[in-house]
């Protein structure tokens, strides 16, 4: 799990999560502004993604769950997260 923490070099954890309350978000990753390509095309409403399973969870408009918690839809094919602070 401190292999999810790393963030001395470029390399991505193969689950990440915007959401403070998922085991899976990481402050110290996000906080390097992470892009998210997904077949191909930038996405800019990527709630969580998944490199190994090849899966993105994406906002499904403004409907909220009773929760108050956007609603999710899961789609899957290729994922490949960038820093946009480097050049790409």
């Amino acid at each position: 799990m401190s292999d999810n923490h790393d963030t001395t070099n470029d390399q991505f954890p193969d689950r990440l999560s915007i959401d403070p309350n998922s085991p899976y978000y990481n402050e110290a990753i996000l906080s390097r502004d992470v892009g998210i390509r997904f077949k191909g095309a930038e996405k800019t409403n990527v709630e969580e993604y998944c490199i190994s399973e090849g899966w993105v969870r994406v906002t499904a408009g403004n409907a909220k769950d009773r929760h108050g918690n956007p609603l999710t839809l899961k789609v899957h094919g290729t994922v490949e997260p960038y820093f946009r602070d480097k050049k790409a």
